[in-house]
């Protein structure tokens, strides 16, 4: 039997902590596996920044992305690897660049889920650079009010970019006041305006990687670090199997390994309203006590795809989905039809068989990792980043204890 390594890269921006756990478990993990004839060994290397032959073979079966959505050269690199090397990439990055939050709203409002009433708007200013810009306004901008498109979604209402995330330039819509002045403050965005969901019994934010997923009590009022809370079971198995078809249904049409889905329940419907998110947040000032699970998934996901030698769906293959979307059918029966397709697309099953033989001590390896120094010297490196000086002990210890009421629970439920 042939030994073989596996090599997996971290195309990384400010990303501080999760790849040191990455890295750190993985290597605890020692992993010398027998897979489909060969013997497999698997590295982790950090991608570097740098000019690049296009023909020069990439060194890596599979590479997380954390930087290519908004960073060109890592982008082109990526995608010459993808073509030329059969390299796997969390995410598609075709589907990464083009497919902003107004192409997801079309494309879910064509399967049948219930996005909000969503009207796009043209931006308040415009750039000087672009040629023929004001001939070409003068021609066919018309003049518009927004008072009737307010009146027509009622209040409350979302203004907010077409694409982009991090809650940048989003503004709640109380009153035709309100939007004209967030209008007028939008500048050269292009935006949305969005029904709210007035009312809702809950916000969820899922996270998916791969086929795995995990369902988070989100509070979008709450200071950044205290948004993921803490609850858990608030979910009716009905609820979870809905969002876990909702969001693996995203992820496969789009081609995204890596992605968050928000979504606002009332009065027994989920309306998705925001989740063209393929670079969602991974840092354990946001997740604390969720962190160790995207640690453990993004371990799953990587290895099974390294051993496998898992295919990039290059072309999207919409029309498998479009097909059931133009069936004479139920919402609730297409859904359950797209989940089994993106289930197919994620080898749900091939997964579940590999984590089962291969990744059995992951969750004991994990659990014993987040209680060592290095694990909070991790946690610490991102406080630093992001905390004044006067608050990194407070902030440290602060996520550290919740990791640590994680691991509390966690051996709780395996004992």
């Amino acid at each position: 039997m042939a030994p073989v390594t596996r090599k997996i890269g971290l195309s990384l921006g400010a990303d501080d902590c999760w790849p040191i756990c990455y890295e750190d478990i993985l290597g605890q993990l020692d992993l010398d596996i027998s897979y489909r004839g060969d013997r497999l060994r698997f590295e982790v290397e950090r991608v570097a920044i740098e000019p690049f032959d296009l023909r020069r073979p990439t060194p890596y079966d599979v590479v997380i992305d954390r930087l290519t959505h908004w960073y060109d050269l890592s982008r082109e690199w990526i995608k010459k690897g993808v073509l030329l090397d059969g390299l796997y990439v969390f995410n598609n990055p075709w589907s990464v660049q083009s497919m902003e939050k107004h192409t997801s709203y079309c494309a879910m409002i064509r399967l049948g889920m219930p996005i909000p009433e969503t009207w796009l708007l043209p931006p308040k200013e415009y750039s000087d650079d672009k040629l023929d810009l004001q001939k070409t306004l003068a021609r066919y901008a018309k003049l518009f009010e927004l008072e009737p498109i307010g009146e027509e979604l009622g209040y409350p209402s979302f203004l907010k970019p077409y694409d982009g995330g991090g809650w940048v330039g989003v503004s709640r819509i109380d009153s035709a006041e309100d939007l004209n002045k967030a209008y007028d403050e939008s500048g050269q965005f292009v935006m949305h305006l969005q029904r709210g969901v007035e009312g809702y019994e809950r916000f969820v934010r899922c996270v998916g990687v791969g086929p795995q997923r995990r369902f988070v009590n989100y509070d979008p009022d709450a200071p950044l670090h205290q948004r993921y809370t803490k609850e858990q079971d608030f979910l009716s198995a009905e609820d979870q199997e809905h969002l876990e078809d909702v969001l693996l249904t995203i992820n496969a049409f789009f081609g995204w390994d890596f992605n968050s889905c928000e979504c606002l329940s009332r009065d027994g419907t989920w309306f998705p309203i925001d989740f063209a998110n393929p670079c969602p947040d991974s840092q354990v000032t946001s997740l604390h006590m969720h962190f160790p699970w995207l640690i453990k998934a993004k371990l799953r996901w990587s290895l099974f795809c390294a051993a496998s030698k898992r295919k990039m769906s290059v072309n999207l293959d919409w029309e498998r989905f479009f097909a059931i979307a133009d069936q004479d059918l139920s919402q609730a029966e297409k859904l359950s039809r797209y989940g089994a397709l993106a289930r197919k697309h994620f080898e749900v099953d091939a997964f579940d068989e590999f984590c089962d033989e291969h990744l059995a001590h992951l969750d004991e390896v994990a659990w014993e990792y987040f209680g060592t120094d290095r694990a909070k010297e991790a946690v610490r490196q991102k406080v630093v980043a992001l905390f004044p000086e006067h608050e990194h002990d407070e902030f440290t210890d602060h996520f550290w204890n919740e990791i640590q009421e994680w691991r509390d629970e966690d051996a709780a439920c395996r004992s």
